[in-house]
């Protein structure tokens, strides 16, 4: 009990850990049910290594240019680098599937093997410190700086703002594009709208937890949310609520268990997402029963 209270005390030297990780799983669950919406699940696969791909891209040009060694802690440089390639992939799919009958998770496939082999081919480059940018890649939760929380945090703030403000506007143009079209929607507006915040949610998502919890969160708390909820307007709720309890959960089970924290959340998230589908199928058996 006295260890819980030294990890919710406000000098608690991870505090940032535990913040960042809450947030993050406040924030992505709400992007991941437009992404549920949008039928865009089997693309958050694909945006995570996308995101990877531009935080090497970034590092790889920063030491083209300037020959020296990156700063592991410049954060802004792997931000802006993951950003452009994740929201500009994702604008060059949406182009593509409106003028192509070929199959998306096909296109999605491509892009993905795509990105992990540029990904690879640029961190085997000499200028490339291996250590270093290996660290960046899988995600700094644990060493979240001030300055870095404070990013995260104006950053998120802004993506829910958006969220909320242009809820209805964003679901329509996701679930209904003729009716959106019908009632006279600058198409082009929300989908930069919806693309740009994907994207750089993603890409901190990425930066702060890594691409394995990145994907976890946009997934995991939306499916069981799915099973929760009788009403689709109640699925972000539930599912941002479900990736606070997650991060809150898994943190606390790695501190004591001495586990990796990224890859401790994605376990409690599954096993959360495994006992909500085994409750449901038993209401649903006994309902039939009766």
């Amino acid at each position: 009990m006295s260890e819980l209270l030294e990890i919710l005390h406000p000098s608690y030297v991870l505090r940032n850990a535990l913040y960042g990780g809450m947030l993050t799983g406040l924030v992505l669950p709400l992007v991941g049910v437009l992404m549920y919406a949008r039928r865009m699940v089997f693309l958050g696969v694909a945006l995570p290594q996308l995101s990877t791909c531009g935080i090497a891209a970034a590092v790889f040009w920063h030491l083209t240019l300037h020959q020296q060694d990156p700063v592991h802690s410049d954060f802004l440089l792997a931000l802006i680098g993951s950003t452009i390639v994740t929201t500009g992939t994702l604008f060059l799919l949406a182009m593509i599937e409106r003028n192509s009958r070929s199959l998306v998770e096909g296109r999605i496939g491509v892009v993905y093997i795509l990105a992990g082999a540029i990904t690879v081919l640029l961190l085997a480059s000499e200028r490339v410190p291996e250590v270093g940018i290996t660290k960046l890649l899988q995600g700094q939760i644990i060493a979240i700086s001030d300055s870095d929380m404070v990013i995260l945090l104006a950053s998120y703030s802004l993506i829910v703002m958006l969220l909320c403000l242009f809820r209805r506007e964003l679901l329509l143009v996701s679930v209904d594009r003729d009716m959106a079209l019908s009632l006279g929607k600058q198409m082009w507006v929300w989908d930069l709208v919806l693309y740009g915040s994907v994207g750089f949610a993603i890409s901190l998502g990425v930066l702060m937890v890594g691409p394995l919890l990145t994907f976890a969160f946009l997934l995991l708390p939306v499916m069981t949310a799915e099973r929760m909820a009788k009403r689709f307007s109640a699925m972000p709720i539930i599912a941002a609520l479900l990736g606070v309890i997650i991060a809150f959960t898994g943190f606390v089970v790695s501190y004591f268990l001495d586990w990796p924290t990224s890859a401790t959340d994605a376990l409690v998230a599954y096993i959360i997402l495994a006992m909500i589908t085994v409750v449901r199928w038993m209401l649903t058996k006994k309902t039939a029963q009766a």
